[in-house]
Parts: C-alpha cells; sequence; structure tokens
C-alpha cells in the first residue's frame, strides 16, 4: 500500500511539474504568440478600398470624362446557413438574370460550403431590394465597375478593367498601378458579440489612397472625326484594318489614336478574338516601307552628304550582295540621271541605296561606315526600333546590326526604303516630328495630366533633344512637301497651306518571302502653313490581309481628309498671297 502512495505522489508531482513547465513556456517563452492569437478573435479588420482613378479626353481646352466608375454589389451566400427557397426567390429570379454567376442548384449543390459567389455587377437598387429582406446567409459587398458613356470610342488605345478590378491593354492597363490607388486598412478591437470598440490601443486606420484621375492629350472630337473618316474610307475600299496616329510635332502630345475594328470595352468579353485588343499604333511592329526614305535622305543631308539636287544615273535597279533590288516604277523616262528630289517624288529604290553609298563615303558601293551611320540615325537620332517613352505598351520592333551578320549590304539597302526591318508607328511618326519640327527629338505623350479638386494640373515636360540640325529639318519640309505635289493630289489640298508627306507601300512576308499579292499601305505627313513649324503630323495605315493595298491609292486619300478637318479644327489660318 505504501508503494502504490509513494508511486502515485510521484506521478502527481511529475504530472505538476509538466503542467508547471507547459504554463511557463505558454505564459512567458510563448506569451507573444498566444496574445497574438487572442487579440486576432478580437480584432475586425477590413480593407478600405481604393476607388480607381477616371480617366479624362481633352474637348478643346476642358477636359472630360470618358471613363467613370459606377457603384455596383457583389452578392455572396453561406449554403450551409441560407434558405435555398428564400434565396432562390429573391436572387434567381428573373431580374437578377444578367448578373448572375452561377445557377440555384450550382449554388446549393454542396451544403457544407460556407461560401459561394452567386451574383456579380449587381446595381443599387436591386441589391437595396435583396438587403431590405434580411435573408440569412446572403452578403452583400460593395464594389465599382468602369463605364464608358463614349462606347467604342478609342477603345483599343483606353483598354478595360477585368472582373478583378485590374487594367487590361491600352491606358487602363499601362497605368494601372497610377490608376487603382492603393487600399487602406481598417482594424479595430472588438467584444465578444464582435461589435467594435471606439477605444483601444491596437485600433489602427489607414486610409485607401485613391487612384488619381488621369487627364489624356487625345482630343475627344479629333479622336471621334478620325475614327468617323477611318470607318467610312474602310466601307469605301473594301478594307477591314486601319489605324491612325494625329500629334502636335512640336510638342509631341498625341491627338488621335485610332485602332478599327473597335470594340465596347463595357463588355471586352464580347469579341471573337484577343487581338482586337492590341493597340496597332504602338505594339505591332511591321515594315512600312518608303516613308523611310525620308529618314535615309535626312541622314545624309544632316552629315552634309548630299542635298535634294544631288543626282546619280538610275538604272531601274542596284545589285547588292547579288541580290537585284528593283524600283517599283519602271517608267523609261526615270532612267538616267535622277536627282534626289526626282527620286523622293517617284520612290525610287535606287535613290536611297545612292544615299547609302554616300553616308559611307563611296559612292560605287555600300560600306560598314555607311550602315553604321544610318543605323546610328535610325535608332539613336529618329528612335526606330526603340522605345519611345509613350506611357502605353510599346514593341520594340526590330533593326538589324549594322556589323554582326550575313548580307548586311543588302539588308541595309533594303532598310534605306524601309523593308527587311519592324518598327511600330509610334516609332515611325515621332521620327517624322523630329523630321520637320525643327530636328528635335520630342517625348510622344498621351497623358497631358491630373485631375485635382475640379482642376487641370498639367504634366511638366521638357523641350526636347536638337539631333539634327535646323537646316536639315526645312529641307526635309520642303522635300516632303515637293513629293506630296508630285503625287497629284488633285487639289485636296487647300490653298495657302504647306501639306508634306511620304507613301509607302509594304510587301508582307509569306511563307519565308515578299508576297507580290499583299500589300500594306502607309502614308505620314504634315500641316500647317509655309515658312512655320508645322501645326500636326498624321501617320495612316490600312490594309487587309490577302490582299494589294497601295498608299498612294488607299492610305493617301485617308491623311488628305484627316488633314483637312485638322485645319478646320484647329482654326489654322492660311497664308495670304
Amino acid at each position: 500500500m505504501d508503494n502504490r502512495v509513494k508511486t502515485l505522489r510521484v506521478v502527481l508531482f511529475a504530472v505538476a511539474g509538466i503542467i508547471s513547465l507547459r504554463l511557463f513556456f505558454v505564459q512567458i517563452v510563448q506569451n507573444g504568440k498566444w496574445v497574438a492569437k487572442a487579440e486576432e478573435q478580437h480584432t475586425l479588420e477590413n480593407t478600405i478600398k481604393a476607388k480607381r482613378g477616371e480617366i479624362y479626353m481633352m474637348d478643346g481646352s476642358e477636359p472630360v470624362q470618358v471613363v467613370m466608375n459606377e457603384r455596383v454589389y457583389t452578392i455572396v451566400i453561406d449554403p450551409m446557413v441560407a434558405n435555398e427557397e428564400e434565396v432562390g426567390k429573391m436572387i434567381f429570379g428573373e431580374d437578377m438574370k444578367g448578373y448572375l454567376t452561377a445557377t440555384k442548384e450550382e449554388a446549393f449543390s454542396d451544403k457544407t460550403k460556407r461560401y459561394f459567389l452567386v451574383a456579380r455587377g449587381v446595381p443599387r437598387a436591386e441589391a437595396l431590394k435583396i438587403q431590405s429582406e434580411e435573408l440569412s446567409g446572403v452578403y452583400i459587398k460593395e464594389g465599382t465597375k468602369r463605364v464608358y458613356p463614349e462606347g467604342t470610342l478609342g477603345a483599343r488605345m483606353l483598354g478595360f478593367v477585368n472582373a478583378d478590378g485590374e487594367g487590361q491593354y491600352g491606358v487602363e492597363g499601362a497605368l494601372n498601378d497610377e490608376l487603382k490607388g492603393k487600399d487602406g486598412l481598417l482594424k479595430t478591437v472588438a467584444d465578444v458579440n464582435s461589435v467594435a470598440l471606439s477605444i483601444g490601443d491596437n485600433n489602427v486606420k489607414i486610409p485607401a489612397e485613391d487612384g488619381k484621375n488621369v487627364v489624356l492629350t487625345i482630343d475627344r472630337n479629333v479622336q471621334s472625326n478620325v475614327e468617323r473618316i477611318l470607318q467610312q474610307k474602310m466601307d469605301e475600299f473594301g478594307k477591314d484594318q486601319a489605324s491612325a496616329v494625329v500629334m502636335n510635332p512640336k510638342t509631341g502630345e498625341i491627338l488621335a489614336m485610332v485602332n478599327l475594328p473597335g470594340y465596347d470595352p463595357a463588355n471586352y468579353g464580347d469579341v471573337e478574338s484577343a487581338d482586337i485588343y492590341i493597340n496597332r499604333v504602338t505594339e505591332d511592329p511591321y515594315e512600312p516601307a518608303s516613308v523611310c526614305k525620308g529618314f535615309t535622305f535626312a541622314t545624309g543631308i544632316d552629315l552634309g552628304v548630299l542635298t535634294p539636287e544631288t543626282t546619280y544615273t538610275n538604272y531601274g535597279y542596284e545589285t547588292i550582295d547579288g541580290w537585284q533590288i528593283k524600283n517599283a516604277s519602271q517608267y523609261e523616262y526615270l532612267l538616267g540621271t535622277t536627282s534626289i528630289q526626282k527620286a523622293f517624288n517617284w520612290s525610287l529604290n535606287t535613290g536611297s541605296i545612292y544615299a547609302l553609298k554616300l553616308i559611307g563615303g563611296d559612292a560605287t558601293q555600300v560600306t560598314e561606315e555607311g550602315r553604321k551611320k544610318l543605323y546610328e540615325y535610325y535608332t539613336d537620332k529618329f528612335g526606330l526600333g526603340r522605345e519611345t517613352g509613350v506611357e502605353l505598351y510599346e514593341s520594340l520592333g526590330l533593326i538589324g546590326d549594322p556589323v554582326e551578320g550575313d548580307g548586311r549590304d543588302s539588308l541595309y539597302a533594303n532598310m534605306t526604303f524601309g523593308q527587311n526591318m519592324l518598327v511600330t508607328m509610334m516609332q515611325v511618326i515621332s521620327g517624322y516630328n523630329t523630321l520637320v519640327n525643327g530636328g528635335k527629338k520630342v517625348t510622344p505623350t498621351i497623358v497631358k495630366g491630373e485631375m485635382k479638386d475640379g482642376e487641370l494640373i498639367e504634366k511638366q515636360r521638357g523641350e526636347g533633344e536638337q539631333v539634327i540640325a535646323e537646316t536639315t529639318s526645312a529641307t526635309m519640309r520642303e522635300m516632303l512637301y515637293g513629293t506630296r505635289t508630285a503625287y497629284r493630289t488633285n487639289g485636296t489640298d487647300p490653298a495657302g497651306y504647306y501639306i508634306g508627306g511620304k507613301t509607302g507601300t509594304a510587301q508582307v512576308i509569306r511563307d519565308g518571302k515578299y508576297s507580290m499579292d499583299e500589300w500594306v499601305a502607309t502614308y505620314v505627313g504634315f500641316g500647317g502653313v509655309e515658312g512655320e513649324l508645322p501645326e500636326y503630323t498624321v501617320m495612316v495605315r490600312i490594309w487587309k490581309d490577302g490582299e494589294t493595298t497601295s498608299a498612294e491609292t488607299y492610305a493617301l486619300p485617308v491623311f488628305s481628309e484627316i488633314s483637312n478637318y485638322m485645319i478646320k479644327y484647329l482654326k489654322i489660318k492660311p497664308k495670304e498671297g
């Protein structure tokens, strides 16, 4: 008996010791951990959602909203608690049909679940109606959705916001961090009934930082009218793809950026292919063809190795690296002694190849030095194959290395007239801004500023870097004016104005080689009055897969209509006399 008592006493002491050690470990060693867990049970934590910034375009000198927020609601049920019959009547009826994310059967298929999303984007009136029924196990959460009052206007430039509240494509995607803001946090100590207490050292309130209200440089009037002109011409010509961009060449501000066909960003899922979301002005590199002759001739003029009056012998073709490179125009009267201006007017490939030879210091052949210098001007000075800095998603394209690789001479000979290279429309028109604005490389911009308390706070921008001489720019304006005049514009340019531009008809690569049955048409040019810097630049691209689309027949007339509209809209006064 005594042994049993002793044994029991030892066991009790051992148990007491273990308990004491455990209490010491929990209360002293792990004190912080268990205090935190206790606080968690008595703390209410809520995210304070930041309001997504709205987007404005300019209407002349006034900002106007083109993307807004609308208050909507999400409905969640607890299948374990909710009454299936009552919920079925209130939530799964006809009034809610357009907002449901599941059927009643799906929602209640597993009643062990405690959370099931049944509706999204519910208008306030419907949400309040459901809330007034005070249904058990039904929870209503407030949120917002994007509203696009202008419909499809500028859709591929604006982008959209997905169901998770994240910006996708266009401005919504590229400026998502600025637009969405930063969520805040509210933590409050609660009593045993989960009622928030107004006092307590552990209360935390971090206010939400609402997103910026971004004002675009886009003028909704210009955007709307360029879309109208482009659509009319597409219908008239039977083409199904077109893009255009209008800019202020002195500031880099983008006044319109159009990609057709468009879509409804409020119903972004109703499209046949995600390809329609792509902004072809900034994200779709292509071969722009002879518009690049302007860059080649400007390089030679800026280096002092040629002028518009410089002559060469045009044989109708050049043989480089064993490849015969022909002119598109093979008229006999164009053969023989030809000036650089005439080569520009008639878009003779032999003229731009000759310019490359002069750039390299040898009139008889393309040299490595010529390739290097043309590469420098194309990339560093005109920005081809490089990010332009515009506040949108950009693709780089491809400008071949001047030294590394086979067939560099023929590659660069083709690059003088915009083939065997890939660039974006934004790169090309930005380069043309430099050609005509006095020689300054200005960063293109689509953001004018920010709306704060109803006032536009404009973004500060520099004047741009002088990358080619002012005299080179003046010569290029005159050459572009002469080229447009030579292209028989049939009196479409009103008297008293100074309009210049260049065509580009590019062959498309199919099955590894250039097709003679599929072309893309491009036209880029400027407008204003003689003796002054241009007031606007315009670039147009139009095509249809599998068809030939020449620039003179299709892109030039589109430019002409946009140019005439810009003259009227900007109220540019003609030169007298």
